[in-house]
């Protein structure tokens, strides 16, 4: 694929510190695309733009995705800095605390809803009419098999998901004639430095590299048609 694909179009990824979200970052970037990274610490973005080449267009910013005022500002920052967006990737999220669902507490429960579900309605509350006016583009929710599956003591990280699920449908039917295009990718078990799954092994679990090339197959489809999910499994069962 030429490297030149993305050039410019200008991209955001929420999370972008670590994991999932550094890799879709580079990935971008790699494609020649403005990258904004975002997430709730400076540092970990500056470490995940001290990855790219000299030649990557990119820009930290500091956003916590729960705050509506903190992603209208962020959107604010990005239309001024850029006039536009082509690309937002909601992939900020959190895994709470595992155990029986009548034994969480309530605040962590709005902890992982606040964060997987709310913070993507507020991303795209505040970039879609930017979008609009920048005459389409793509919005690419991650999500999780969770969101497909029953996930016992995992309720609430199954819950946000299946609801994410829900809004990503739902909008992509509300954008389309925007000639927005939103998808959506579940992953099954990624191995990242805050998987939990530790009994698992690691070289077979999906790479963040892997969930970034799902995000490149989206944003680099013709125009005339979109893949609305994409479910993404490891070739050998970890």
């Amino acid at each position: 694929m030429d490297n030149q694909t993305l050039s410019g179009q200008v991209s955001l990824v929420t999370g972008a510190g670590q994991g999932i979200g550094a890799a879709i970052a580079k990935k971008l970037a790699s494609l020649a695309a403005s990258v904004v990274l975002c997430g709730r610490h400076r540092e970990p973005l500056e470490n995940t733009a001290r990855q790219f080449t000299r030649a990557a267009k990119t820009e930290v910013l500091i956003c916590d995705v729960t705050d509506r005022h903190s992603v209208e500002s962020l959107a604010h920052s990005v239309e001024q800095r850029f006039g536009r967006i082509d690309i937002l990737v909601n992939n900020a999220g959190i895994g709470g605390a595992g155990g029986p669902l009548h034994e969480l507490a309530p605040e962590v429960w709005d902890q992982v809803i606040n964060t997987n579900l709310r913070g993507v309605y507020y991303c795209i509350r505040a970039f879609a009419p930017l979008m609009i006016r920048s005459g389409g583009g793509h919005i690419v929710n991650i999500s999780s098999l969770a969101g497909k599956n029953p996930l016992p003591n995992g309720a609430a990280y199954a819950a946000s998901k299946w609801g994410l699920n829900g809004l990503s449908y739902s909008v992509a039917e509300e954008l389309r004639n925007h000639k927005i295009r939103v998808s959506v990718v579940c992953p099954g078990s990624v191995h990242t430095d805050f998987s939990p799954f530790s009994k698992k092994d690691a070289s077979k679990m999906l790479q963040p590299e892997d969930v970034a090339h799902a995000v490149e197959m989206l944003v680099t489809q013709a125009p005339q048609s979109f893949a609305s999910e994409i479910l993404l499994r490891p070739t050998l069962k970890p």
